[in-house]
Formats: C-alpha cells, structure tokens, sequence
C-alpha cells in the first residue's frame, strides 16, 4: 500500500465529530497523552495515537457523531464491491489535492464509511495542512 504523509498509516480510523476541532485536540492531548499530526485549518485535525490514529473533524449539527475511515487497496474495486452489496453510496470516488482517492457510504445501520486509498504522497503544506508529528 502506498504511503502518504497526508494520510495516517492505520488502516482503520475513526472520525470523531467536534463543534470546535482545536479545542477537542488540545483536550484529548492533554487527557489522554495524544499527540498532533496535522491540523487542517479550524475543521480537521489527525491525532497519533500510539501506533494507531483518529481525527477530529469539524459537525456542529451533530457532535459526538463518529465515521470510521477505513485505508484499502483499491478503492474504486472496493466501491464496486459496496454497490452490488446494496451499501448506499453517499459520495461516490473521488481524488482529492492531499493524494487520497476516497468514496463514503452508508452501512445497514445507518453508519458512515469513508474509504481511502493513497495514489500520491503529497506534502501537507502544499495544501494547507500544518505538519505536527508525522
């Protein structure tokens, strides 16, 4: 699997949901000893967790909810896969400027899925992100 330094190398992370990102890393810092990776602006910030990773990502209308990014090979097989199984597409695949090509979806229960492979290693200053610890 390729390798992006905009990307946590986990390969499952969940996406917790924060009125205010900032706010949330620095607590879960302080409480809970984890550290920064990269913060995007005021609406997302990845978070080291020992080997692991999550990130606080900015919903105001619905803090507390969580999405699980999953890192998978190919995408665009895997959406294929999804579809004939009758998940429901939310965002079909996409390739974004940060070198990830992701898709989101719903599961049976009402949970969502964000499936990422990396096509690009792209240095995160190069759109906005600003680099803790890799």
């Amino acid at each position: 699997m390729l390798s992006n330094r905009s990307c946590p190398l986990a390969t499952v992370i969940p996406e917790l949901h924060y009125p205010d990102v900032r706010e949330a890393a620095r607590w879960l810092c302080n409480a809970f000893g984890f550290t920064i990776r990269i913060a995007i602006a005021n609406h997302r910030v990845q978070m080291n967790v020992g080997d692991g990773a999550m990130v606080c990502t900015e919903r105001i209308d619905q803090p507390g909810f969580c999405t699980v990014l999953v890192r998978v090979e190919d995408v665009d097989a895997h959406h294929e896969q999804a579809k004939n199984s009758g998940a429901r597409i939310i965002r079909p695949p996409a390739t974004f400027p940060f070198g990830e090509r992701q898709y989101s979806v719903e599961d049976i229960g009402g949970h969502q899925w964000r499936f990422t492979q990396s096509v690009a290693d792209v240095d995160p200053a190069t759109w906005g992100g600003e680099i803790g610890r890799l």
